[in-house]
């Protein structure tokens, strides 16, 4: 099988958390859903296709910003004594808030459509994109470092270990860990690794669900997620069966089972 192998870096990003509000928080990597979502509107796609994301990545700090935000009410009317802004007959607020930024950062993507005749269509949408790829907020832009259409392994038999790039991180599958196909963590003093990282529960794709009627409906979004670790120094040692590309770069996607 062939995957779309992405490289690339930003200056300032923030990948939201959902669950923050008053300090916007951000993942150390961007979400499966983020990324899936920067592949289909650099193609053009109008529908979704299937595929398989592997994530890892680096930054160099964080730092807080200020930014604008705007809030309302629905159906809450202008009062000047505590609206900022007035839309129409209706009131909004505007003050600051602070938003979490990873400084520095770079991705290494493993991009993997379902339908293999796509992976030209994604290469070339990344090599010459139509517009400037942004990966986050709108205004996250994404420089591109490297494209490259490899062949890869999927559950082959390591002859040797392999590691992520120095002081990369990786969203590693659950199952992967708890099935102790990789190592991660720190050595402590008597050799050994700690299994140092943090689990999240990830967003990746979401299927439409109507909770009204068929003549008033109320489209929600129902978010499939992927269980994961983040961690860094990670290892797949030799004998264990895992995927990866034709440079020995390490992929972390597993088979749904």
């Amino acid at each position: 099988m062939k995957a779309i192998r992405i490289k690339l870096w930003q200056d300032l990003v923030n990948y939201k958390k959902p669950t923050s509000f008053q300090l916007k928080e951000t993942y150390p990597l961007p979400p499966y859903s983020t990324v899936i979502g920067m592949v289909h509107t650099m193609c053009g796609f109008t529908s979704y296709h299937p595929m398989e994301i592997s994530i890892q990545g680096k930054y160099f700090s964080k730092v807080n910003d200020l930014y604008t935000r705007y809030e309302f009410k629905n159906g809450m009317t202008y009062d000047e004594k505590r609206h900022q802004l007035k839309v129409g007959d209706y009131g909004v607020g505007r003050g600051i808030a602070t938003a979490e930024l990873l400084v520095d950062v770079e991705l290494l993507l493993h991009v993997i459509p379902e339908d293999q005749s796509l992976v030209p269509a994604i290469a070339e949408a990344f090599e010459t994109p139509q517009e400037y790829p942004s990966l986050g907020r709108r205004e996250d832009i994404a420089t591109i470092q490297e494209v490259k259409v490899v062949s890869f392994e999927r559950n082959v038999r390591f002859k040797k270990n392999i590691s992520v790039d120095r002081g990369y991180g990786a969203y590693i599958p659950v199952k992967d860990v708890e099935d102790k196909l990789v190592i991660f963590g720190q050595r402590s003093n008597i050799g050994r690794r700690n299994n140092l990282g943090t689990r999240y529960l990830l967003t990746s794709t979401y299927e439409l669900i109507n909770r009204g009627t068929a003549k008033a409906p109320k489209m929600f979004r129902n978010w499939l997620k992927k269980d994961v670790f983040y961690a860094t120094d990670v290892t797949v040692s030799s004998r264990r069966f895992y995927s990866k590309d034709e440079d020995d770069k390490l992929m972390f996607v597993r088979m749904e089972e």
